[in-house]
């Protein structure tokens, strides 16, 4: 699949994927499984019982983005916890989730692998942001390879270092948006239910990325 994004003749960037924005339902967990399993190493893809136990206790903790033909393309899914790191063991218990807590964490964010590249996980961890810190956050917390560092670190997340985690035997590295004094959400672009407001965001995200 193409990128998002080409020139015409006058140089102006358009955009060219659709996808809109909802949440979870119990209906949705064979997808979720199914794009799961697709997008992670067998040893880190999270099993449909796990998914299932969470979609039981926390579905508006599920973000999923899905094309115009209703197909599910991407998600972005984890607890909400007073718990200020990332552990492993949060994996398996969902009781972790609490809807008081401090901190969004994200257990997962992918994207099928014939629709990366098109700036639909972004938008996707815009919208995460966007309503972590509506709901009134302290931040959002998530784990990464080393070379996904520079794309968290571009939405204002910082590096924390080598997580505690060894979740699938993989060095990960914790990654912190702190919802603080220095935190600018004019950055961050706002993620609408309408995919004709998303794509003009994603626009403007790409030429900002130019300069």
């Amino acid at each position: 699949m193409p990128l998002p994004f080409h020139y015409n003749e006058s140089m102006e960037v358009l955009i060219d994927m659709y996808m809109y924005i909802k949440k979870a339902e119990n209906k949705d967990l064979e997808d979720l499984a199914r794009v799961a399993a697709a997008c992670f190493p067998p040893e880190e893809a999270e099993s449909k019982e796990r998914i299932e136990g969470r979609l039981a206790v926390y579905p508006n903790c599920f973000w999923l983005g899905r094309s115009e033909f209703h197909e599910l393309i991407a998600f972005a899914a984890g607890p909400v916890t007073k718990e200020k790191d990332l552990a492993d063991w949060m994996y398996a218990d969902p009781s972790v989730h609490d809807p008081e807590g401090d901190w969004q964490m994200i257990f997962s964010l992918c994207t099928m692998p014939d629709c990366r590249r098109q700036g639909l996980g972004g938008l996707l961890l815009r919208r995460v942001i966007e309503e972590a810190d509506d709901a009134g956050r302290k931040g959002v917390v998530l784990t990464c390879k080393e070379e996904k560092i520079p794309f968290y670190e571009k939405f204002g997340f910082v590096n924390e270092g080598v997580s505690q985690s060894v979740h699938g035997g993989a060095r990960w590295y914790q990654m912190r948006l702190t919802f603080d004094e220095d935190y600018r959400l004019d950055h961050i672009i706002h993620v609408s239910d309408n995919p004709d407001e998303n794509n003009k965001a994603i626009e403007d995200f790409l030429w900002s990325s130019l300069f």
